[in-house]
């Protein structure tokens, strides 16, 4: 791979990690008027995941299935610092970690590594 795609790949990794978490932060300051805050999370994990899974089938194209992996892994490690700064630092909420939360960090690892699993698997098959 050029080294120039290289950091468009990255950037491209680095954007949608972001916009991902994003997404779910805003989406967890309007459920915040809206439900308990001990099920906000509960709130945003489906919409996340079918946001998510849009993202990974339309907007995300990887040459290599190990590239899925380390998807999966920056926008975990992007998820996590993100919180920890925006949520747990920010509103002093330090009760943030919950089942709800590590799920939600689970599936933002593990959902690329499904889709690109899903991906090469049509690929090899031509489809």
């Amino acid at each position: 791979m050029k080294e120039k795609s290289k950091l468009s790949v990255l950037k491209n990794t680095v954007f949608w990690g972001i916009v991902l978490w994003l997404i779910g932060y805003v989406l967890g300051i309007i459920f915040f008027m809206l439900v308990p805050k001990d099920l906000i999370g509960w709130f945003i994990f489906p919409i996340g995941i079918i946001v998510t899974l849009w993202v990974l089938l339309y907007k995300i194209k990887r040459d290599e299935l190990l590239c899925y992996f380390g998807l999966g892994l920056i926008w975990t490690i992007l998820a996590v610092l993100l919180d920890y700064l925006f949520i747990v630092i920010l509103f002093n909420s330090p009760d943030y970690y919950k089942l709800d939360v590590f799920l939600y960090y689970a599936s933002t690892f593990l959902l690329p590594l499904i889709v690109g699993f899903y991906k090469f698997k049509l690929k090899k098959q031509g489809k």
